[in-house]
C-alpha cells in the first residue's frame, strides 16, 4: 500500500492537478440555477445542465464584483434583462479548486446574444437613435483600467451621494487612494443638461493634457422627475463619444436611464460606484500575488525540471567516465602484457649471463680461496721456520748489550752482557775479546 495522503495534501493535489492539467479557461453552456448578489459587489450562482427535467450536472460559480458590474451592465444594455434565475448563457469559465470549498467556476465572460430575446424598447425612440448612431456600445469598447487612479468626477459638491462616495473611498479598510478631481453640475431642473454637458467639456479638455482614467457621473436617488436630465439625448451622445470610460452611479429605483445605458459601467448608488473602484484596486492586487504564485509554481517546476536534467546529465558523465576508465583499464592491460611479453626475452638472456658469472665468479672465488689458503699455510710455515723459539729449542741464544743485539754494538772489555736461553737468562762480563773474522 502507497503512502497514505491527509486530506489537505490531496486536496492540494487535486489543486495543482487542475492548475497544471486544464486550459486557462473554457466556454460552457449552463442555466442559472439560482443567483445572489453579495453586498460586497460579488454574484454567486448555482449552474446546472438538465436532461429533461433532471439535473445531469451542477457547479458553483462566481462572478467577482469588478467583472460582475462589466458583465450586468454589458448584458443588460444588449438584451434588455438582467441576469436571472432560469436563464440560459453561454459563459467564459476557469476552473478553480478550494482545499476547503471543493471546485467552482470563475465566470470571466458572458456571451449576450447567446441568451438574447426580446428587446426591451425603455424611452424608445432615444436608445433606437442612439443605437442607428452606434453610440449605444461605443464607450463600452474603451479600455477601463483595472486600477482607476485617476477619476473625473462630475456631481455637486452639496449632493449627499457625492459625499457618500468621498467617505467611501477615504475610509476604505484597504487604504488605497484615488486621486479624484470634481466637476460641478447641477443634478436636476432646468439647466442641469447644460450644466452636465459643460462639466463634461471642461473634463474632456483637461483630460487632453492630464488624462484621467475613468470619468464618474454620480447622484443620489430621488424621483423621476428629478432624473429626467440623465435621459436625454445630447447628454447620452455627449457620454457615448466620451474618450474616458464613463461610469455611473445615478441611485434610482427603476431599471436605468439611458446615461447609464450608453455608460461604460453602470452600478446603482455612489457608494456601490467607490466600492467598484476599491473592488477593481482589491482584485488587482489578488491577481498580481495569484500571478506571483504562478511565477513561483513555473519557477519551482523549471527548478525541478532543471535538476532532473542535471542528475540524468551526471548519471551519464558516470556512466561515461566508468566505461572511459574500464576501457583505460582493458588497454593498460594489454600494454603491460605486451611489455612483459617483449622485456621477458632480454630479461631470460640477462638471467643466463648472471648464471654465468655467478659460476665464474664461484670458480674464481674458490681458486682465489685455495691460493690464499696455501699462502697462508706457507706463511706459516715461514714464521714458524723463523720463530725464535724454535731457535732456542735447537740451542741458539740471543746476546744483547743494553737491550741491542751484540753484532749491532762495538764490543769492548768489561761490558756487561745479557744471554737469553730457552729457559735461562745469563749476565756475563766481557774479560777477552778475540776477532775471528775473515
Amino acid at each position: 500500500m502507497k503512502q497514505p495522503l491527509s486530506l489537505l495534501d490531496l486536496n492540494l493535489l487535486v489543486k495543482d492537478t487542475l492548475e497544471n492539467q486544464l486550459d486557462p479557461v473554457y466556454w460552457v453552456i449552463a442555466e442559472i440555477a439560482d443567483l445572489n448578489q453579495a453586498r460586497q459587489g460579488h454574484a454567486y450562482l448555482e449552474l446546472v445542465e438538465k436532461q429533461g427535467q433532471q439535473i445531469a450536472a451542477k457547479v458553483r460559480a462566481n462572478i467577482w464584483a469588478y467583472t460582475y458590474r462589466n458583465l450586468a451592465t454589458r448584458f443588460e444594455s444588449i438584451t434588455g434583462q438582467s441576469l436571472n434565475s432560469g436563464m440560459k448563457i453561454l459563459a467564459q469559465v476557469s476552473v478553480t479548486f478550494h482545499e476547503v470549498y471543493g471546485i467552482s467556476l470563475n465566470i470571466r465572460d458572458i456571451d449576450p446574444n447567446f441568451t438574447l430575446g426580446e428587446r426591451a424598447r425603455i424611452r424608445q425612440e432615444v436608445i433606437e437613435r442612439l443605437a442607428r448612431e452606434e453610440l449605444l456600445d461605443k464607450n463600452k469598447l474603451l479600455n477601463l483600467s483595472r486600477v482607476p487612479q485617476r477619476v473625473a468626477v462630475i456631481s455637486s459638491i452639496t449632493a449627499a451621494g457625492y459625499g457618500d462616495f468621498v467617505k467611501q473611498l477615504q475610509n476604505n479598510r484597504y487604504g488605497y487612494q484615488v486621486n479624484h478631481s470634481l466637476f460641478q453640475a447641477t443634478l436636476q431642473g432646468n439647466e442641469a443638461v447644460k450644466t452636465l454637458i459643460a462639466a463634461l467639456q471642461l473634463v474632456f479638455s483637461q483630460h487632453e493634457a492630464n488624462p484621467f482614467d475613468a470619468l464618474i457621473l454620480i447622484r443620489g436617488g430621488g424621483a423621476q422627475l428629478d432624473l429626467d436630465c440623465f435621459d436625454n439625448y445630447d447628454l447620452a451622445r455627449q457620454l457615448a463619444n466620451s474618450p474616458i470610460p464613463v461610469i455611473t452611479g445615478i441611485g434610482h429605483e427603476r431599471d436605468e436611464t439611458i446615461a447609464d445605458l450608453v455608460a461604460h459601467t453602470k452600478l446603482k448608488t455612489p457608494t456601490a460606484t467607490a466600492e467598484f473602484l476599491l473592488s477593481g484596486f482589491l482584485e488587482f492586487e489578488e491577481q498580481l500575488e495569484w500571478q506571483w504564485k504562478q511565477i513561483q509554481r513555473s519557477a519551482e517546476l523549471m527548478r525541478h525540471s532543471e535538476e532532473r536534467k542535471l542528475q540524468e546529465l551526471e548519471h551519464r558523465l558516470q556512466q561515461h567516465a566508468k566505461f572511459n576508465l574500464q576501457k583505460e583499464k582493458e588497454r593498460l592491460y594489454y600494454t603491460l602484457k605486451q611489455i612483459r611479453t617483449l622485456a621477458a626475452q632480454p630479461l631470460h638472456l640477462s638471467r643466463i649471463k648472471l648464471n654465468n658469472l655467478s659460476l665464474i665468479l664461484e670458480k674464481s672465488s674458490k681458486y682465489r680461496i685455495q691460493r690464499g689458503k696455501e699462502q697462508i699455510e706457507a706463511i706459516e710455515k715461514d714464521m714458524q721456520r723463523l720463530n725464535p723459539q724454535r731457535f732456542f729449542e735447537m740451542g741458539y741464544t740471543r746476546t744483547e748489550i743494553n737491550g741491542i743485539p751484540i753484532q749491532q754494538v762495538e764490543i769492548k772489555v768489561g761490558d756487561e752482557i745479557d744471554t737469553y736461553g730457552i729457559q735461562n737468562k745469563i749476565r756475563s762480563k766481557v774479560i777477552k775479546l778475540e776477532n775471528y773474522g775473515k
